[in-house]
């Protein structure tokens, strides 16, 4: 089945908006050297689709203290401050982040509905849901280490949108957490450096 331009573009904008963070490798030296680490995978953890066709992980080395790292993610309503394609965004859950939070955002014109669905503080934040006919799960731990925090991410894609478009959705997807992690890490690091 041929998807129509229109809604190959508006997948394609999606991904490029939906989420975004550096793909820096982080150093071997800063990865958790045991189970211990905030990385470590807990039984009760949500987890991305691993069946999913669109899939994308990375790293970031951040230069920065948890608190700092941490605080900038988790405010989601001052994400147009620091991600340069995030235009709007407002809480309909008040408070802070909890599982079952709801937030709207628009990023280049998309607009989004996440729902919280894990939250560890200083540790593991995990959100989604769908838009435009893709289901998203983002996926982000923090682990400090003797240079900073490690910050890993990743998300899967599904959907018939995903499955259309696969290759071109990948890529979306890569770009939009590269972004996304770079963004992050200038954010932490300048205010660190205050």
């Amino acid at each position: 089945m041929r998807t129509p331009i229109a809604a190959t573009t508006a997948a394609v904008t999606f991904a490029l908006l939906l989420v975004t963070s550096p793909a820096a490798s982080a150093l071997t030296a800063d990865r958790p050297a045991t189970a211990a680490g905030a990385a470590a995978k807990h039984p009760a953890d949500v987890r991305i689709d691993e069946q999913a066709p669109v899939i994308t992980r990375t790293d970031v080395l951040i230069h920065a203290p948890l608190h700092t790292v941490w605080k900038i993610q988790a405010d989601v309503e001052n994400w147009p401050a620091w991600q340069p394609n995030v235009e709007r965004t407002a809480k309909d859950t008040p408070g802070r982040l909890r599982p079952g939070s709801v937030f709207r955002w628009s990023t280049e014109g998309l607009d989004i509905t996440s729902t919280v669905r894990q939250v560890d503080p200083g540790r593991r934040l995990v959100w989604g849901g769908p838009a435009q006919g893709i289901t998203a799960v983002h996926v982000w731990t923090f682990t400090p280490t003797r240079h900073g925090v490690l910050v890993h991410t990743e998300e899967s894609w599904t959907g018939e949108p995903v499955t259309a478009n696969q290759a071109v959705l990948q890529a979306a997807l890569d770009n939009s957490l590269h972004n996304w992690v770079t963004n992050l890490k200038h954010e932490a690091e300048a205010e660190a450096a205050r």
